[in-house]
């Protein structure tokens, strides 16, 4: 397996000595992906935050992004980490548009913002009007793919590919790798009715000419008196379409959510959060074999070996 990272400093490349070890990290909501690794303090290594960082595995760029941190010790080596170009959506602004699509608002804020795009699928629904006051990007990027999931029911998963902005539907992320016992040493499954799970949805528009309040509401009487009332409450700036919203919001929501985690499986350069693998294990209370998504991996590079460790939803 050919490992390679390098920093940039200057105009100057450098391979510095890595210690075994380096972590690759990449989630599929509001986190920019994260390298971690130990370089060894060796004549002539300089380099600084800012500098951009490269890793590269048999001849697959992995990551592209930015020294954040350094830290050394008196033994000569020097951790450091390294975020993609997500970080930068980490700034805060105050935008209020009309008539753009996700897609749109992620171009301009590259544009805003100097960030390098790749590929951008066009999201195809406009949004009526986009109001965002001291959020940060990432939170204005993901309400405008809420948004359009929620009309379109098509999601779109955001990612740096290697020094690019990326945005994908999420169904052209599906990957020809299977996930079994044999090629996962371990897995831990949660189901769960504590998060993301509401089968009352109840959305409230205020008519500032009448003073009024109107609600809309859909529920699954079934449901509630399985798990009790589990409520999803939110104000709306227009009643268009706030029934079909509330309709929509209980189909996703109207469900226990299951969570897999599977430990030390053979590594793949391939996979990246928001990619979709064939999972055939079984769970105690479902057999699995069918794609499920990838909302977290996170790839580690050692004794030659490339194993990652899978966060399944």
């Amino acid at each position: 397996m050919a490992v390679e990272l390098f920093i940039q400093h200057n105009s100057t490349i450098q391979f510095p000595v890595v210690e075994e070890g380096a972590r690759l990290t990449l989630e599929r909501k509001g986190t920019p992906g994260k390298l971690e690794f130990t370089i060894i303090k060796g004549p002539g290594l300089n380099f600084a935050e800012g500098d951009p960082v490269k890793l590269t595995v048999n001849g697959t760029a992995m990551f592209y992004g930015f020294v954040f941190k350094k830290k050394r010790d008196k033994g000569g080596t020097i951790d450091v980490v390294a975020y993609d170009q997500l970080r930068y959506l980490k700034n805060k602004d105050t935008i209020t548009e009309e008539g753009l699509k996700a897609s749109d608002l992620l171009k301009r804020i590259a544009t805003d913002f100097r960030l390098n795009l790749g590929t951008v699928e066009d999201t195809g629904y406009t949004l009526e009007t986009i109001v965002e006051e001291n959020q940060t990007l990432f939170d204005m990027i993901q309400s405008a793919l809420d948004e359009t999931l929620m009309n379109t029911k098509q999601l779109y998963v955001l990612y740096d590919d290697a020094g690019k902005l990326t945005l994908k539907n999420i169904n052209t992320m599906k990957l020809n790798l299977l996930i079994d016992e044999e090629t996962g040493e371990n897995f831990s499954y949660e189901s769960s009715i504590d998060e993301q799970t509401y089968n009352k949805i109840k959305l409230a528009y205020n008519d500032e000419k009448t003073g009024k309040r109107e609600l809309f509401i859909a529920q699954d009487g079934a449901k509630m008196n399985q798990w009790g009332v589990l409520q999803y409450f939110e104000e709306v700036q227009t009643k268009t379409g706030a029934s079909a919203k509330a309709d929509a919001l209980l189909k996703l929501y109207d469900q226990k959510t299951r969570k897999l985690t599977i430990q030390n499986a053979f590594g793949d350069v391939r996979v990246r959060a928001g990619s979709a693998v064939v999972v055939a294990l079984n769970l105690g209370d479902i057999v699995t074999n069918n794609y499920m998504v990838v909302n977290k991996v996170t790839h580690t590079f050692k004794d030659n070996e490339h194993r990652m460790e899978l966060d399944l939803i």
